[in-house]
């Protein structure tokens, strides 16, 4: 190998340093968020969200896309399911179950509107890390998943298993360990629905956009 060679291959495993590091830390984290769930809490959820009209997803930013990955899933189990503030999203009733995902649990427009879900009547099912938070104390029931919110909830964890060479905020910004072991999660809570409804992957793929 020649000098060039090698500085070239020096320089680009430097430039992934923290590539590695952040994939680690957020494997880790999917690992921890597991061995903390209360699988007792996720059941009552799956059983709700099955028993339901409708399902209503909802969440801002980054969170809202997760919740419209799940609602794909859910249209794919062939559930009726909409995502909150859609043009063609329908009233909410009572007999529906909207689940919200929100980190902090104390996202402004999210905790307002779980007050109105609350005033209508519907059940309200929330994603949160903070379960004690002024959105998770409005709902009807509340799945914890391990992760750092925005206010750096999490951040021993990162300190425990990266030591002081990094900060999380470096290698998982903002909400992202929130949101990614949500995704994982909410992905793994769809198998756990198709076992449940003996659906097989066929049928989700009949349900699947043939205009794509």
């Amino acid at each position: 190998m020649s000098p060039e060679q090698n500085t070239t291959n020096k320089s680009e495993e430097s430039k992934c340093t923290t590539l590695a590091a952040s994939m680690d830390i957020l494997t880790k984290h999917i690992t921890r968020a597991l061995e903390d769930l209360d699988v007792d809490a996720v059941s009552d959820m799956l059983d709700i969200i099955l028993g339901a009209n409708g399902v209503f997803v909802m969440g801002t930013g980054r969170s809202g896309l997760v919740g419209r990955a799940f609602a794909t899933r859910l249209m794919h189990l062939g559930l009726r399911v909409y995502v909150v503030g859609e043009s063609t999203t329908p009233a909410l009733r009572k007999g529906d179950v909207v689940v919200a995902i929100s980190g902090s649990g104390e996202t402004r427009s999210i905790v307002d509107l779980g007050r109105v879900i609350k005033e209508i009547g519907a059940t309200l099912i929330v994603v949160t890390s903070n379960p004690g938070s002024s959105l998770g104390k409005t709902a009807d029931k509340v799945v914890k998943i391990f992760g750092r919110s925005k206010d750096g909830g999490g951040d021993y964890l990162a300190r425990h298993l990266l030591g002081q060479y990094a900060k999380l905020s470096e290698l998982a910004p903002l909400g992202t360990t929130f949101e990614i072991s949500t995704l994982v999660f909410l992905d793994a809570a769809i198998a756990e629905m198709m076992t449940r409804t003996g659906k097989q992957s066929t049928d989700l793929e009949d349900m699947h956009d043939k205009l794509q």
